[in-house]
């Protein structure tokens, strides 16, 4: 069975959608079914691939309980590509949600038999730590975390860390930390080397090799409703999603529940120094 990866970060403009969209892209070019699920009111992975924002049903629907996310599923742009669209609705489930028997499980209550059709799922997750996000923790395997290279970034990640361990704890004892990921760096500033030698001092293996670096291409890609691996194959942009794809799958993406990433958030947060990655 494929894994379910959370894309996730409370902070906003981090890159989660940008990685949603051309990780799962990625994945789907070196072959893997992919199905990305988007869960932003914004519904801009939706739109980054190729469908309307009042595509029919949504994960709307699906945390509403009135259908499953192997039926929402639509084909997407790329071969091998899903994706279960969101909806601006999303925006009433923070008051609907705490209405409904086990709130916190809507959503892994309703996959449907996704087991059967993908090799790796993607939720892109909302800039917030409501229960639309907490429904895609409690739901998913592993979860990457997303930081741009910049210093108010690494407050929030660890802020999202600790979240992650009361989800652990209290709802989903089998969710790991798939790695943290460096987007939008710009290597021609001292910020971003700063920011990213910080992180991998405190804390280590758990960052992945790859960075996602700022380009243009990757800005653009999503005005065409397409992902930069097809915009602009060649381009860094395109390149380095390729190579996260391939580090995520040497990291033991496997099988569900199998040989782990790296990384326990926990662990992580007590590392010696870790306090200073709040800048």
């Amino acid at each position: 069975m494929g894994l379910i990866y959370a894309i996730a970060n409370q902070k906003g403009g981090v890159g989660k959608t940008t990685t949603a969209v051309n990780l799962g892209a990625a994945f789907a070019r070196l072959g893997k079914r992919v199905l990305v699920i988007d869960l932003d009111q914004q519904c801009n992975a939706t739109v980054g691939l190729g469908l309307d924002k009042d595509d029919q049903p949504s994960t709307y629907d699906v945390l509403s309980g009135e259908t499953t996310i192997a039926e929402a599923a639509k084909a997407a742009g790329p071969d091998n590509l899903w994706v279960v669209p969101a909806s601006r609705d999303l925006a009433g489930s923070v008051v609907e949600l705490p209405r409904l028997e086990r709130p916190n499980f809507q959503l892994r209550d309703h996959m449907g038999e996704i087991d059967d059709h993908f090799d790796v799922v993607l939720i892109d997750c909302p800039p917030a730590l409501g229960p639309v996000t907490v429904n895609a923790l409690v739901a998913a395997d592993r979860v990457i975390v997303p930081v741009q290279a910049e210093y108010l970034a690494l407050e929030g990640l660890v802020e999202f860390l600790d979240t992650l361990s009361t989800v652990r704890r209290e709802m989903n004892p089998t969710l790991e930390l798939a790695g943290v990921l460096v987007t939008m760096h710009d290597e021609r500033t001292r910020l971003a080397q700063d920011v990213e030698r910080e992180l991998r001092d405190h804390f280590s293996e758990t960052v992945f090799r790859t960075v996602i670096p700022r380009t243009v291409r990757v800005a653009e890609a999503p005005s065409y409703g397409i992902p930069v691996t097809d915009y602009s194959p060649s381009s860094r942009g395109s390149t380095a999603y390729i190579a996260l794809a391939e580090e995520v799958i040497s990291r033991g993406s496997a099988s569900r529940h199998g040989p782990g990433a790296r990384g326990d958030p926990a662990r992580e947060r007590d590392r010696p120094g870790h306090a200073g990655a709040a800048g």
